[in-house]
């Protein structure tokens, strides 16, 4: 196993005894989708950035996995193929479970949380992103039954229930909302009603606001940073992280290199010659950089689309990044700052990023606990940061859900 040697061995240790007496909670992680077949076992340590191996190593309780939907065009097969994407992570998920009920299971409540950490099992938390391809409330009901205890209504590309940060005209062409729509208003009580969630992650900033004036439990955002250190849209900004303390929730920090400090000159030279050998213009802003909102790509073919943002990424070099543990730790100073260190978590988005340098797998998460430790924080706040946190607020959303509704309470 690759393991990141990024911590001195004296505050490793002092992590790894603190590990042993916490729950450790990582709210944000995207499993491969060959994970648990024959090629790719997910008790054995392969690659990605996440499987059962590495979860061990280190030291990690559960984990929030996503039931994941790409963002497509809307179109006659979209919907379709977004359901059968999300039906096929579903299965991926509740595979790992299946396959090795000895050192996983599902956990539908902060007590089953609690007990398969106490067993030594490692607790999964399922979380749907991307409603794009479900159409109506008995769709959201129909998830809560099956376990969803999280649900963000956006990726990449505004759909029918809200705005995304990242808008993306190619995915979302047309008259569609910046905050959230008629349906997104009406979704936000009825999973109050389930005890499902509400994740605020990629939405834009009205449908942030419309979210927190409507729902009545308190929000996750599973996998943000902080505008305040990276000017872009979907970074939260201090206002928006005083407003998930005033609302009781959570806003867990992503371990998501260019979210986390700025793109350095060379890397915005490559991206601007990659936007402009496409016809575009040249982004002004580092946001315009990292979101791709250029109206001329709604008149793309998806190929063109596809090709552009594979070349995006390659030339992000995620499996580089710029950023390390001291800039997470950063964002994380900074939302605790502004939000009280009750209000602040971690989510790495595992999978849909290969990380910062010194966390770059589950396995290397002894690496943040060293370095929150370095920083001052105490056990009782690392405890609340990496996980205790996240806990209280679900609890507290099952806690207030209608007891006829919520079907797995």
């Amino acid at each position: 196993m690759n393991v990141n040697q990024y911590a001195p061995q004296s505050l490793l240790a002092r992590a790894r005894e603190l590990h042993q007496r916490i729950i450790t909670y990582d709210s944000h992680i995207d499993v491969l989708p060959d994970l648990g077949s024959p090629q790719r076992p997910a008790d054995e340590d392969g690659p990605g950035c996440f499987d059962l191996a590495k979860v061990r190593h280190g030291m990690l309780s559960g984990a929030g996995l996503v039931v994941h939907a790409t963002a497509l065009r809307p179109g006659p097969t979209s919907a379709e193929a977004g359901r059968r994407e999300h039906e096929e992570r579903y299965r991926v998920i509740t595979r790992i479970a299946e396959q090795h009920p000895d050192r996983a299971a599902i956990a539908h409540t902060p007590a089953q949380f609690r007990q398969l950490a106490e067993e030594g099992r490692f607790a999964i938390v399922l979380s749907l992103q991307n409603t794009a391809p479900l159409h109506n409330l008995d769709e959201l009901d129909a998830w809560a039954s099956r376990g969803i205890a999280q649900l963000a209504f956006t990726f990449i590309g505004t759909n029918q229930w809200a705005g995304s940060a990242r808008p993306y005209p190619f995915i979302g062409p047309g008259p569609l909302p910046q905050g959230l729509s008629d349906l997104g208003r009406a979704a936000i009580p009825r999973l109050n009603d389930l005890g499902v969630l509400v994740d605020v992650s990629q939405l834009s900033s009205p449908a942030f606001e419309e979210v927190l004036e409507l729902t009545r439990t308190p929000v996750v955002a599973s996998h943000s940073a902080v505008r305040a250190l990276v000017d872009i849209e979907r970074n939260l900004t201090d206002v928006e992280l005083q407003a998930i303390r005033d609302n009781g929730g959570v806003a867990q920090i992503v371990g998501f290199g260019p979210y986390l400090r700025p793109l350095s000159e060379p890397m915005r030279e490559r991206l601007r010659a990659h936007w402009v050998a496409y016809g575009l213009a040249s982004p002004a802003t580092l946001a315009d950089l990292l979101s791709v909102n250029d109206p001329a790509t709604a008149h793309w073919d998806q190929d063109t689309f596809d090709v552009f943002l594979h070349e995006f990424h390659e030339i992000l070099e995620l499996d580089r990044p710029e950023a390390d543990v001291n800039d997470l730790v950063d964002a994380i100073d900074h939302a605790v700052w502004h939000a009280g260190v009750d209000h602040v978590g971690i989510g790495s988005d595992f999978n849909h990023s290969s990380g910062v340098t010194g966390w770059m797998t589950v396995a290397d998460n002894l690496n943040v606990t060293a370095e929150l430790i370095r920083r001052g924080y105490t056990d009782q706040e690392i405890a609340k940061l990496w996980g205790g946190n996240f806990l209280r607020v679900w609890q507290h959303a099952l806690d207030a859900a209608d007891s006829a509704q919520a079907p797995l309470r």
